[in-house]
């Protein structure tokens, strides 16, 4: 499975629903769409960590990063150029 289809799945599950069906692209930002909170976020960045043997470092912790499923990909495409 690759890294864009993890990311979305985790997402996918951990999301808070309020309605069965919650549609949203690899580009939407699903922290201004009211998905997710601060636990969340919490959740994502360990999930990353885990997953995919990186360390998000305090200064890479920039919300832009992590909006969506896109940019979680990026940034994690380019950690991977720094090993």
């Amino acid at each position: 499975m690759d890294s864009k289809v993890k990311v979305r799945k985790f997402i996918e599950d951990n999301l808070i629903k309020y309605d069965e069906e919650i549609n949203f692209s690899d580009e939407d930002n699903i922290f201004s769409m009211g998905f997710v909170n601060s636990l969340f976020a919490m959740k994502l960045l360990n999930y990353m960590e885990s997953e995919f043997c990186i360390t998000v470092e305090s200064d890479e912790m920039e919300l832009s990063n992590f909006t969506s499923v896109n940019s979680i990909v990026r940034y994690l495409k380019n950690k991977e150029k720094c090993k």
